[in-house]
């Protein structure tokens, strides 16, 4: 099993740095250079690719094979990344990305959701049913090492290696991730897959709507973290404006945030496969998360004001960097729950359906994510701070009061 983990291991580590690029680096980057709030949320539109999935996983399913995919997408990222070494990002005193740069990452986003596909249809081949749980958990925690080293470690190294260096660094490690690819053992062992024609066209939407349960979870995963991601996007953006150096924002906020959030995800996981049932459990999750985002606001709150000092070894900055580790650890703990009730379901669905069905509600969580992540600026620059976290609070209690809506075919 070793053999297969291994490969799996690097190669999920490599798709998630795409995601902490995007997440962590640039955003610090575009505001250190003087964009913003706005432009700086309006930067996740870049994430647009990930929201089509299901336009071509058909393709990959039935054109090719999974691993032949896998290498192409790789080797087309570390190709990206190697002509954005040569494009600077935007300048001091510049007001928006340069249209080239954009361009870049967006086929950057691209190439990652192509690579999502083939790498999870890929691990379902490769893996037999008792090595699915192993798998998952390398999966999980892979991706989001992937995500901290871009986020907050490449964030740090910034000074030294410059934006140019840094990307030849991605480019190199793709180009590797992509002879790992097409060369690992267990990858080149995979069965020959039987062909398939074209999907037919009598799937539709109204089938998956069908499912019992689904109308109110597709509800629900839009919803769940419209408060948090809107919080998390600008708080961490509003540290740097109160002081908080680049490099050292960056690593608590990828790093120690990543941590906080596999140990909230493990936290779930371990209850979950105790004595906890779903909604109760995920229903104390949210309220959690709730009270943890009402200290943070409270603190924001006072970092408004003109006595408010973050200097270092101040109480007022360790409650800060410990507001943002706890947002992550419980987000982790309710994103586990709530992919566990995606999943139960969609195994109400026919067998026939179920991928398809749960892919649906997979980019329908992704979309809640990415309006509130892309909002976030725009509402703070309009709003202002003070009633744009209150609008935040209020988001975040809508989930708890809606699970009480929850169909019994999902308790």
């Amino acid at each position: 099993m070793r053999g297969k983990l291994l490969p799996l291991a690097g190669l999920y580590l490599v798709q998630g740095l795409p995601y902490g690029l995007q997440s962590g680096l640039l955003p610090m980057l575009l505001r250190a250079g003087g964009l913003s709030l706005t432009r700086v949320g309006l930067a996740k539109l870049l994430y647009a690719p990930w929201l089509f999935k299901l336009v071509w996983a058909p393709l990959v399913d039935t054109r090719g094979t999974p691993r032949a995919w896998l290498t192409l997408s790789t080797a087309a990222l570390g190709l990206v990344c190697g002509l954005l070494a040569a494009l600077p990002p935007a300048q001091a005193g510049q007001a928006e990305l340069p249209v080239t740069v954009a361009g870049l990452l967006l086929l950057l986003n691209l190439g990652a959701a192509v690579q999502d596909v083939a790498l999870d249809t890929l691990a379902m081949q490769l893996l037999e049913p008792a090595e699915l749980g192993p798998g998952n958990t390398v999966q999980v925690v892979a991706y989001k090492l992937g995500s901290a080293l871009a986020g907050g470690g490449l964030l740090a190294l910034v000074p030294t290696l410059s934006w140019p260096r840094l990307f030849l660094l991605l480019a190199a490690t793709y180009w590797l991730a992509a002879a790992l690819a097409w060369a690992a053992p267990a990858l080149q062992q995979l069965p020959s897959p039987q062909q398939k024609g074209l999907p037919t066209h009598s799937l539709h939407l109204l089938d998956l709507l069908a499912v019992s349960g689904t109308l109110w979870t597709t509800g629900f995963v839009l919803t769940y973290k419209l408060g948090e991601q809107g919080a998390s996007s600008l708080f961490p953006l509003l540290l740097l404006d109160q002081g908080l150096s680049a490099p050292e924002l960056g690593l608590w906020n990828s790093v120690g945030a990543v941590a906080c959030s596999i140990a909230g995800s493990s936290l779930g996981g371990a209850l979950l496969s105790g004595h906890w049932k779903l909604l109760p459990l995920l229903k104390s999750a949210l309220r959690f998360r709730l009270g943890g985002l009402v200290c943070q606001t409270t603190l924001l709150f006072y970092l408004d004001t003109p006595l408010a000092r973050l200097g270092p070894g101040t109480v007022l900055r360790g409650a800060a960097l410990l507001s943002l580790c706890l947002q992550h650890f419980l987000g982790g703990l309710v994103t586990t729950a709530t992919f566990t009730l995606m999943m139960r379901c969609s195994q109400l669905a026919p067998s026939a359906l179920q991928a398809t069905h749960y892919s649906l509600l997979a980019t329908m969580e992704l979309l809640g994510k990415l309006l509130l992540g892309t909002l976030a600026g725009a509402l703070a620059d309009s709003l202002g701070l003070h009633l744009c976290f209150s609008l935040f609070l209020a988001l975040s209690a809508m989930p708890i009061l809606y699970l009480g809506l929850a169909p019994r075919t999902l308790a």
